[in-house]
């Protein structure tokens, strides 16, 4: 897990391909957990957007591994549940 201090302000977001298993099962966790995250398929953006978002992932994520979850300030890469579970729980409650 690695330390992001310019994270989003949306608290978590899922970066990841549409065919990758992983990435799958990060989203059903999340979704089993019932905590609101924004998905964005890196392969399904196209030019300058893909191009810039590509590039921000690669400062934090140089392999560009998938998937990415940034979850308020912490990024985990791959499908690592404790975690995932980890970082929820270091969100401030709402």
């Amino acid at each position: 897990m690695l330390y992001c201090p310019e994270a989003d302000a949306t608290p978590i977001t899922l970066y990841g391909l549409q065919t990758c298993g992983h990435c799958k099962s990060v989203r059903k966790l999340l979704r089993e957990r019932r905590v609101p995250f924004r998905t964005i398929f890196v392969d399904m953006l196209i030019g300058e957007s893909r191009n810039d978002t590509l590039r921000q992932l690669k400062r934090i994520n140089p392999t560009l591994s998938f998937p990415m979850l940034i979850v308020g300030n912490q990024i985990i890469v791959g499908f690592k549940p404790a975690d995932i579970e980890n970082a929820l729980a270091a969100l401030p409650k709402q």
